[in-house]
């Protein structure tokens, strides 16, 4: 661990066959390579719920899962849909900013790659689904005027997407019962989970076999806001401090020692520039003591090193990936592409080393006294490029490029290489893929794709070893006073 200012510090399928077979990694500065894309096609889940939400969608929907990606050994890796289903209006949710009562849940999934022998990429991906776990606290929570989830036990209080679901106090009390999960980590002893949340934000700590929260990491208070509302553009009108509505802790790693987790704010605190501004929060945690350091990420791309496009714009960030203790991979994007039913402009990976940086002074507040202390960036991967070199056109590449995390390696050309997944967050809206026919089949759906790189990429690139969790041999039921239901449904679906 390299010590930064007197503190220590961390850190089915599918293959788009078009008529273009390009090598990549000739055709742009990018040193990783896109060898395999793939999607999950399954509609629900296997939480095992019943019924439909507000919106008339079936509790069990799945859809929204590349909000975040974790690697939890082997081909195993965990992907974390959001709050559910509210890109879609319905009547009545306007009080609610269209949220439902959507349980908070992650889905674990096996990704296979296979070799393939034609076609323009190197490998095939297959996702398949293998079990839904849903997520509660096992002391009561405030649904403020939500409805309480039926699934709800004497002991087992589920989380909920709706934004109406919180009680008295700022937005970092922890008996709020709204969750807006946009990251997921695996400990290294691959029996806990972390997630990021926007509504507190807040960083939780949850039990993987049940689903259980088993803490919670304060973060430094200036992160929360005082007045909370189920609709963001007020909370955004009344608070002028504190996380953006909608733009809280979108990003997290874990170094891959398993000590430090580090925390990415989407956007600007509101006394920092807010949505907009040039200047995001990154804030390391020490898993065993709770203690908290803050960094600085400037967000604000000049020139594009791709194209030498003049952007002159600041980009919010959507995932955060650990190199080694103090090097990072940060994903930046515009929201437009596919889903959006525009063109793509940035979808940008870039490198940063927090062992080069200046810890941002506790108190610290405004665009102008946090420039000081933003950490160098260099661009790593365009994807936005490396698409487009495939075949895609800017309106087919997925308007929301958020989940990352580094996976197994394998083998290409004769070399072992590392992968790196990019996932994309559909909005739990499936129906765009009969809308983008016309764009060549290539639909909004939960998408997966692969880079490979190898040591001359990233030099100091370290693995995390997530130790496998041994489970039955036959699929099991949590029962736990859900029947039926169960906490976490887990069994394995064949493809």
């Amino acid at each position: 661990m390299i010590a930064l200012h007197q503190k220590s510090l961390f850190h089915a399928s599918w293959i788009v066959s078009l008529a273009v077979a390009t090598a990549l990694a000739a055709s742009r500065a990018d040193a990783a390579e896109l060898i395999a894309i793939g999607t999950l096609t399954d509609s629900t889940d296997l939480s095992g719920l019943t019924g439909t939400l507000e919106n008339g969608d079936p509790a069990n929907i799945l859809g929204g899962i590349g909000s975040g990606l974790a690697y939890a050994g082997g081909d195993t890796f965990l992907a974390l849909p959001d709050r559910g289903p509210n890109a879609v209006a319905f009547t009545g949710g306007d009080a609610y900013d269209n949220t439902t009562s959507y349980v908070a849940r992650f889905q674990t999934v096996t990704m296979t790659l296979a070799p393939t022998l034609s076609g323009s990429l190197p490998y095939s991906l297959t996702p398949t689904l293998d079990s839904t776990t849903l997520l509660y606290s096992t002391t009561p929570l405030d649904y403020g005027t939500a409805p309480v989830p039926t699934a709800n036990t004497g002991n087992q209080y589920f989380f909920t997407g709706r934004s109406d679901a919180f009680g008295p106090g700022s937005s970092l009390v922890t008996t709020d019962a709204r969750l807006d999960p946009e990251s997921v980590r695996v400990s290294n002893d691959g029996r806990s989970v972390f997630i990021s949340d926007e509504y507190g934000p807040y960083v939780y700590e949850f039990d993987r076999a049940t689903g259980a929260r088993i803490q919670t990491f304060n973060l430094p208070a200036e992160y929360g806001i005082a007045n909370k509302s189920a609709v963001g553009d007020t909370e955004i009108s009344t608070n002028a401090t504190g996380r953006v509505s909608n733009k809280g802790m979108e990003g997290l790693a874990i170094s891959p020692d398993g000590k430090t987790l580090v925390g990415f704010m989407q956007s600007p605190l509101a006394q920092d520039g807010g949505d907009g501004g040039r200047y995001n929060r990154i804030v390391t945690i020490d898993i065993a003591t709770g203690a908290t350091h803050q960094y600085v990420y400037d967000n604000y791309i000049g020139t594009d090193p791709t194209n030498g496009d003049s952007l002159n714009k600041t980009y919010n960030s959507s995932e955060i990936v650990a190199i080694n203790d103090h090097e990072f991979l940060v994903l930046e994007r515009d929201g437009k592409g596919l889903g959006d039913g525009s063109s793509a402009k940035v979808k940008k990976v870039y490198k940063i080393d927090l062992a080069g940086a200046t810890e941002l002074p506790p108190g610290t507040a405004g665009a102008d006294n946090l420039a000081g202390y933003a950490v160098t960036k260099t661009q790593y991967l365009d994807l936005r490029s490396a698409l487009q070199s495939l075949g895609f056109t800017p309106q087919q590449i997925p308007a929301k490029l958020e989940g990352m995390a580094f996976g197994q390696d394998v083998v290409v050309n004769g070399v072992t290489k590392h992968t790196l997944y990019v996932a994309n967050d559909n909005d739990f809206v499936p129906d765009q893929c009969a809308a983008s026919v016309a764009l060549g089949t290539v639909c909004d759906s939960d998408n997966f794709y692969v880079f490979a790189f190898d040591s001359t990429d990233l030099p100091d690139y370290q693995a995390q070893e997530v130790a496998p969790v041994p489970l039955p041999a036959a699929g099991w039921l949590l029962v736990s006073g859900l029947g039926a239901l169960g906490a976490a449904v887990r069994r394995r679906r064949n493809s």
